[in-house]
């Protein structure tokens, strides 16, 4: 594993804990990192639909737009596995902050 994918792995976590806090900026982060890929994380468009869509339910602009524009890249079946995924996230999250 080479410095750049540890710093990666190392970005991600850090922004999970901090998306796990209730941070939408970790959250648009971790959809940047997923739909573009970053030193040795693959693109991901379902991760980063997920992270996106979690992003802008708190009403960030650009995580709808982001969401928008990687959604035409996407199958349906895609988006409906993406959009499971944040709501599960997000009912997780509830539990965790209850």
């Amino acid at each position: 594993m080479g410095s750049s994918l540890k710093s990666a792995r190392f970005l991600i976590e850090s922004r999970l804990r901090d998306a796990a806090r209730g941070d939408a900026n970790a959250c648009y982060d971790l959809g940047m990192v997923y739909s573009s890929g970053a030193d040795g994380i693959g693109v991901d468009l379902i991760e980063a639909h997920k992270w996106f869509n979690i992003a802008a339910v708190t009403g960030d602009t650009r995580a709808q737009e982001c969401r928008a524009e990687i959604a035409e890249d996407m199958t349906a079946r895609e988006i409906i596995e993406a959009q499971k995924a944040a709501r599960a996230w997000l009912r997780g999250f509830e539990v965790r902050a209850a």
